[in-house]
């Protein structure tokens, strides 16, 4: 049940603490809940568990490795979407919940559907599945995208990359209505239509560069749309300059439905810093759209040197995690986790590879080194999600009148006496009263 807003009823008497920081005040609600049985009678001077489920703002990571795990048969250490093997993705799929509470999973069109007409959804439904299991929310990877997407376009004449591309987007979002909330509807749409990284030009590509953008993302998000009207839309790049920003001022004054803004922060050449990081935030959130920062990494090794221009460019044979970059990883992704989330756009933040094994460009970014064991970085970051803004389940008394005090961050929390529990979820910040039906 949601706070409705009234006064608070004076000397409400038992707290379930969080941690509060005046950078945090709009993430925080203090609540007092009137706890009711079944009958609806309250539950004077009894004892009751009240804990946290996740947090408002989705707090993911990439959910490639649980995928090859359930599809062990399948893993392919060089494909696109790649997770661990299975060995070290059983612990990693251990550890993925006491983190995050959001999974991304990988759509790339061309693992999905390598063969015209033989897609492989059934591996990704098997995952989506294991995670929606656990309380875990889903996002997919994305619907268009103009790199590891589908060699066989590059046969097809536009108009029909144009049609096949939008039945895609039509039959994966159908599909997965209801299980997966969130989507890249179109990624990094800036450097679509010059992209020239391949010997011949692929079919989104062409696509981009005949079509033009606006009328490329309009067509693919109208598809989404239609498909899953409850779905949450994102536009992604990785693109923080102005580019990006004229490309999303077009799109939103054509009036494509766009939900969200994605940005990407893989921090390779090294953290960007607070200043930065709040001034990219600051110059999207202009636009009035939720913030998610989509794709965010951290190296625990060497920095990728400065005057690389494309990442993908860097490729050592070796780029192994150190002691002294754990260090500095643990340390800088508590500082780049607590900027985004005290940013009151920032709705979502992914990090890009629980474990180094199968990260993108070998690179250590992982939380959880290649063996399987986590790094600094992975308790530094449980420790601030889901300890400092947290609500562990906690016992407390209510009062004569079926009162306790929840003090907790926004999301969704549990109340249970017993066998009996009621969801109750915080949905804005500041003081409310809550009832709770125990059933």
């Amino acid at each position: 049940m949601s706070p409705t807003s009234h006064a608070l009823p004076a000397g409400a008497p038992v707290a379930a603490p969080a941690a509060t920081e005046p950078a945090l005040a709009h993430r925080v609600s203090r609540a007092v809940v009137t706890v009711r049985g079944a009958d609806g009678a309250p539950l004077a001077d009894a004892d009751v568990v009240v804990g946290q489920v996740r947090h408002a703002v989705a707090l993911g990571g990439i959910g490639f490795d649980v995928v090859d795990l359930l599809d062990a048969d399948a893993h392919d250490p060089d494909g696109p979407g790649a997770g661990a093997p299975p060995e070290v993705g059983r612990r990693l799929a251990e550890l993925f919940t006491e983190v995050f509470d959001t999974a991304t999973l990988p759509f790339y069109w061309g693992a999905v559907e390598p063969e015209r007409g033989a897609p492989r959804l059934e591996r990704l439904e098997r995952a989506a599945r294991w995670f929606a299991d656990r309380g875990v929310r889903l996002k997919g990877h994305p619907l268009v995208w103009h790199t590891v997407t589908a060699d066989w376009l590059r046969e097809l004449p536009t108009d029909e990359v144009e049609r096949v591309a939008l039945e895609r987007v039509r039959r994966d979002v159908t599909r997965f209505a209801g299980l997966v909330g969130a989507w890249d509807v179109v990624n990094e749409a800036v450097i679509a239509p010059v992209f020239d990284n391949e010997p011949t030009q692929n079919g989104i590509t062409r696509w981009f560069l005949e079509r033009g953008r606006i009328p490329v993302i309009r067509a693919a998000f109208e598809a989404a749309r239609e498909s899953d009207p409850r779905a949450t839309l994102l536009l992604n790049d990785f693109n923080m300059g102005t580019a990006f920003e004229c490309l999303v001022e077009g799109v939103l004054e054509a009036g494509v439905p766009v939900d969200a803004i994605g940005l990407q922060s893989h921090m390779h050449q090294g953290y960007w810093g607070e200043e930065r990081t709040t001034a990219v935030l600051d110059r999207f959130a202009r636009y009035g759209l939720p913030l998610h920062m989509t794709e965010t990494t951290l190296l625990s090794g060497d920095l990728m040197p400065a005057e690389v221009v494309d990442l993908n460019d860097f490729r050592p044979s070796a780029w192994p995690s150190t002691p002294e970059g754990e260090a500095r990883q643990a340390e800088e992704v508590v500082r780049h986790y607590r900027t985004l989330v005290a940013h009151p756009a920032v709705q979502g933040v992914t990090y890009w590879g629980l474990g180094d094994a199968g990260a993108w460009l070998g690179a250590p970014v992982g939380l959880v080194r290649a063996d399987g064991t986590p790094k600094p970085s992975f308790a530094a970051l449980r420790d601030l999600v889901r300890g400092e803004w947290w609500v562990a389940p906690t016992t407390v008394r209510t009062d004569a009148d079926g009162h306790l005090v929840l003090h907790g961050f926004l999301g969704d929390h549990r109340v249970t006496a017993g066998d009996r529990a009621a969801d109750l979820v915080l949905d804005r910040a500041g003081d409310a009263v809550v009832d709770v039906v125990l059933r």
